[in-house]
């Protein structure tokens, strides 16, 4: 691909969480990108997707369209396994006639939490829930396919400027409690959206494929999440470790879902920095523009 200018569709580049700061770091690697909403074309309609290929010509295609109502899903299956397993293999059927790479994100939420130590890529998966279980499947319809070049990044407790997310629901409550209760038994990757928007660039010029896990470096809590974020915007709140059980959910989450990172590091040179640096820098920087 040496000479030739990468062109990229970014499904869900318009207002996604991970779709914009996506589109901005592959236009800072190079790429022309064309990020899409629903206004542009329907990604569930192969007719328009073909078009779209067709018409663009991209060398990629990024797909961050996803549900994501963990709880929600538990009430609406085939709405999450319509999005979540049948649009990427949708996508990546039109992705293989049309010669295309295709990079679709799923979730920690693939596995059960019962390793005790971070997951590589290889490690059994068993989702306890409809979200995962639709995310998972969605990994398998496209691993099905004939499409040896395809990347799916596994990535987990995404937060980041342009939408609500965990950390800014924290600030938002903290602003206004002397004490808030967080669950402290659930331990995972707490993941930078620009941090995985500029892995993903990086990785799309790269020969690495198959699943690779892409997340914050280290491990953390939400109790220990929310503390730090808390902490960085020097708000007086403090924030207390409570068990799950203590915050009933519909959906079951894994108790530890850490994600191991070094096919992640090999194919770019370096590890994920820690997650603590990257909420530091969210709050400091970015944080209010999402609140």
């Amino acid at each position: 691909m040496s000479g030739e200018t990468r062109r990229a569709i970014v499904l869900g580049g318009i207002n996604g969480l991970l779709g914009r700061p996506l589109t901005e770091a592959l236009t800072r690697t190079g790429f022309a990108v064309w990020p899409t909403g629903r206004s542009e074309f329907d990604p569930c309609d192969p007719v328009a997707v073909d078009k779209a290929l067709a018409g663009y010509r991209p060398t990629h295609l990024f797909n961050t369209v996803a549900y994501t109502a963990v709880d929600k899903a538990e009430d609406e299956p085939e709405a999450a396994y319509h999005l979540n397993r049948d649009l990427p293999a949708l996508l990546a059927t039109a992705c293989r006639r049309a010669g295309v790479r295709f990079v679709q994100y799923s979730t920690d939420f693939v596995f059960d939490g019962k390793k005790g130590s971070p997951y590589r890529e290889e490690d059994p998966t068993h989702p306890e829930s409809v979200y995962g279980a639709s995310k998972l499947a969605g990994e398998e319809a496209i691993l099905n396919q004939d499409l040896p070049d395809c990347q799916i990044l596994r990535t987990a407790w995404l937060y980041g400027p342009g939408k609500k997310n965990f950390v800014t629901t924290i600030l938002g409550l903290a602003r206004d409690r002397a004490e808030l209760p967080v669950v402290a038994d659930q331990i995972g990757s707490p993941t930078f959206t620009l941090d995985l928007a500029g892995w993903s660039a990086e990785l799309a010029v790269t020969q690495t494929s198959g699943i690779i896990h892409a997340a914050g470096g280290g491990q953390a809590s939400w109790c220990e999440l929310a503390a730090e974020a808390v902490a960085a915007a020097k708000l007086p709140c403090r924030v207390l470790p409570i068990p799950s059980d203590a915050y009933p959910q519909q959906a079951k989450r894994p108790s530890y879902s850490v994600l191991d990172t070094g096919k992640l590091a090999r194919a770019i040179g370096r590890a994920p920095r820690p997650w603590r640096e990257a909420v530091r820098d969210y709050v400091t920087g970015l944080a209010p523009s999402a609140s």
